[in-house]
């Protein structure tokens, strides 16, 4: 009995996470259609990160808060160069991304000082879903790019 509600409480934990963001909303800071080889080179958006959903709740380590709509959609046409978002921020940022696959992708710090980044080498096309977060209850200025040259 013990192990059924333990199940079903990680099952309803997993269910909520999976409502909490919602890649059907419209991307607060807009869209973008990029093909392989696109250019400018990085794409570049100003947006606000933050909000008051935790991204821990999410499958895979992410981390920060985030808001409930993207924060910015992308609908690529994969080559054979690699996709890269990324934030500039001088606070603490995080990157949730729903991609193509349906799958989470989460980083915190690879870009380097307090920034993330999420590399696809092997990009699929379709839409990206991205959410910039920040740690605690604040929000912050950033960047968000979009490169296949890191």
């Amino acid at each position: 009995m013990k192990m059924f509600a333990s199940a079903t409480m990680v099952a309803l934990m997993l269910a909520g996470a999976a409502t909490a963001q919602d890649a059907s909303l419209n991307a607060t800071y807009g869209e973008v259609s990029l093909r392989a080889g696109f250019t400018p080179d990085p794409y570049a958006v100003s947006v606000t990160a933050g909000g008051s959903v935790n991204g821990g709740a999410l499958p895979g380590a992410c981390t920060g808060m985030i808001a409930n709509a993207p924060d910015f959609e992308v609908t690529y046409s994969a080559g054979s160069l690699p996709l890269v978002f990324r934030t500039l921020s001088g606070t603490d940022t995080t990157l949730i991304i729903n991609g193509p696959d349906g799958r989470w992708y989460c980083d915190d710090d690879s870009y380097g000082d307090g920034d993330a980044m999420v590399r696809f080498n092997r990009p699929q096309s379709g839409t990206y879903d991205v959410w910039v977060g920040v740690f605690g209850g604040d929000s912050a200025s950033a960047t968000l790019q979009i490169t296949e040259t890191p």
